[in-house]
């Protein structure tokens, strides 16, 4: 049984949706830490790990680890209504339905069906990158929306000191190159050249995170799934891993 309570269910509206765009169902995980969801796409393409930490909630009582499977799609649909600032609750039952309450004036409530979902644990944490860049959200978001105008997916190069993100169709080509330092490149970290090609459709879904965190951390090797995370102190992170389209 667990019962928490955010104070402005922005944070968990916003990325609830973002995770809805990946995954249409998953289990969420509730425990002393926080709640999370850490689960593949159906395609096996895609990767995302999930987590709000305790300490973004109002109040947090967890009486002792807890597991949901629920559907994302209708999970969506509830927390969409919440308004800016509005209060959200969540809450497990013994009628094995989530309680999802909103209030913004008044109470509404909502109560969602548990799944049994099976799930298998991703090996992500046995992936091992040659790079590590420390972006600007946007600048990531910029290089990405010029490559969709172009074909339908995107190389990221890096080299000490350099990164590079590029896209070449028929006619029609986009480029961008940053240096270590300069805006929108704080910090690389890679010690040999990686080169890998992603497709687009996936990604385009995993830069909304953008709006949650101003910076970001992509992890790349040569032709190598990448890691894209997105994190605010004390309350949430997000990561992504995004499998290669290897030519």
């Amino acid at each position: 049984m667990f019962k928490i309570t955010m104070g402005d269910a922005d944070l968990l509206k916003n990325s609830i949706q973002i995770v809805a765009d990946i995954v249409d169902e998953g289990v969420f995980k509730f425990d002393s830490n926080g709640m999370s969801l850490l689960s593949p796409d159906r395609t096996m393409v895609a990767v995302i790990d999930f987590k709000i930490l305790a300490t973004a909630f109002e109040k947090y009582s967890v009486e002792k680890p807890e597991s949901l499977g629920v559907s994302l799609t209708q999970l969506v649909s509830i927390i969409k209504k919440a308004k800016s600032g509005s209060k959200i609750t969540l809450k497990s039952d013994d009628k094995n339905k989530l309680e999802i309450t909103l209030e913004d004036g008044g109470k509404r409530r909502f109560e969602l069906p548990i799944l049994d979902i099976s799930t298998e644990k991703p090996p992500i944490d046995q992936l091992e990158f040659k790079t590590k860049a420390h972006l600007l959200s946007g600048v990531l978001e910029d290089s990405v929306s010029d490559a969709d105008i172009v074909d339908d997916s995107i190389v990221f190069e890096t080299e000490p000191g350099k990164f590079r993100a590029w896209s070449k169709g028929d006619t029609i080509s986009s480029d961008m190159e940053i240096k270590e330092g300069e805006d929108g490149l704080m910090k690389l970290e890679t010690t040999e050249k990686s080169k890998a090609r992603y497709p687009l459709e996936y990604l385009k879904k995993m830069i909304k995170a953008s709006k949650l965190a101003d910076n970001c951390i992509l992890e790349l090797s040569n032709d190598y799934p990448m890691r894209l995370s997105y994190k605010i102190i004390d309350k949430m992170s997000m990561s992504f891993v995004l499998a290669p389209r290897v030519e």
